[in-house]
């Protein structure tokens, strides 16, 4: 594996502009999770390109200006704020005289460092070492061209088919692993069914204040916090409603914009609270100018996972750093599909019950009758 760039000293960080919408905050957002990653940025170098270089991602021109930058600020680590193949890191790190990582690997870093279940920790190890599984091989890849030779007849061979094969044993256990978590959650789910309870989870770009609001409307005292991927491992309340409605709330990881596949892939077990929600509530940074683009983001997402015919209500939060009103707004069907809210202040909540309620007796109209174990 990489390692944690969290214990390096400093890093340089990578952000080139391939004429994409989003480059100013993709470079803000790199900043932000190398933060959370515990990294310190030393410098961020930006530019423009028509497209990749095949051997070297930014050229020739570009690495020689981050490795001077690299050697002026005695950074130990690059990080690119894009996905690179194993042949450009490795280049790069050969180039640059650092350990190089990209975007997924940051990221892949920062949930190594979070997950705390059992489940999240099988999570995060699958999708690191399906994230290896290429460099690995590549690494070996110098072995495998000698063709023989004093020292090397047969043992690099042995030793790269040795090293695939015990990362495969590995992946495969994980996937085992995975998979009985999933058949508990369906039990689970089938429970909860078979007891008239409403499915709700909360869905939203990491860091717009999901952990405040479950922790608002359950009462959980689930860890928050101002940075991203605060929380990896899913957890699910029961939500006390007025009207004694059945709702249980979960609150799931965070998005963000080209989320790893290999993430999608290794937490689709905890994603499959989302897949079988009744309703979700999508929970929005008001306050950020890139609002817009963090709403289409998860919406890929949810698609992605099979997710995206759910209901939705809108949650703007964090109106307490804006000059917004509290309020709800309803659709042409007098539905609430909008609730402006500060889940730090507790502002607005009650049009964010207000509107599990409402989902809530329309969805099961004999919800709103007492639950007899809540009494």
């Amino acid at each position: 594996m990489h390692g944690h760039p969290g214990n390096a000293t400093g890093a340089v960080l990578v952000g080139l502009d391939f004429g994409e919408a989003g480059y100013a905050e993709g470079l803000e957002e790199i900043q932000q999770l190398a933060a959370s990653a515990g990294v310190v940025a030393r410098a961020v170098i930006g530019g423009r390109r028509a497209r990749p270089d095949p051997a070297l991602f930014a050229g020739k021109g570009k690495v020689g200006e981050v490795a001077g930058v690299v050697a002026a600020t005695r950074a130990t680590l690059a990080i690119f704020n894009h996905d690179l193949s194993p042949v450009q890191e490795r280049n790069l790190e050969c180039e640059l005289g650092c350990r190089v990582i990209d975007r997924t690997g940051l990221i892949l870093d920062i949930f190594a460092q979070r997950a705390r279940s059992h489940e999240g920790k099988l999570q995060v190890e699958l999708a690191q070492l399906e994230h290896l599984a290429p460099r690995l091989v590549r690494g070996w890849t110098h072995l495998e061209r000698q063709k023989g030779g004093i020292g090397l007849r047969g043992p690099g061979e042995t030793q790269l088919e040795t090293d695939r094969r015990l990362l495969g044993k590995r992946v495969k256990l994980l996937k085992e692993k995975l998979a009985a978590v999933r058949s508990q959650r369906e039990v689970r789910r089938r429970a909860r069914s078979r007891s008239n309870l409403m499915a709700v989870s909360l869905v939203g770009y990491t860091n717009t204040g999901k952990s405040t609001l479950f922790n608002r409307l359950t009462r959980a005292g689930v860890y928050a916090a101002d940075q991203l991927f605060a929380t990896l491992d899913t957890t699910t309340r029961r939500v006390h409603a007025a009207s004694g409605a059945r709702v249980v709330l979960s609150d799931t990881v965070g998005f963000i914009r080209r989320l790893p596949h290999t993430l999608v892939a290794a937490f689709r077990a905890t994603l499959e609270e989302t897949i079988h929600a009744d309703l979700l509530l999508h929970v929005v940074d008001a306050s950020s100018a890139d609002r817009a683009a963090q709403i289409a983001a998860v919406n890929q997402v949810l698609a992605e996972i099979g997710a995206e015919s759910i209901p939705q209500v809108l949650v703007m939060n964090k109106i307490d750093l804006t000059q917004l009103p509290a309020r709800a707004e309803r659709d042409e069907y007098g539905r609430i599909a909008r609730v402006w809210t500060s889940a730090a202040s507790g502002e607005g909540m009650e049009f964010v019950r207000l509107a599990l309620e409402e989902h809530a007796a329309a969805a099961v109209p004999f919800l709103k009758f007492k639950d007899p174990a809540a009494a």
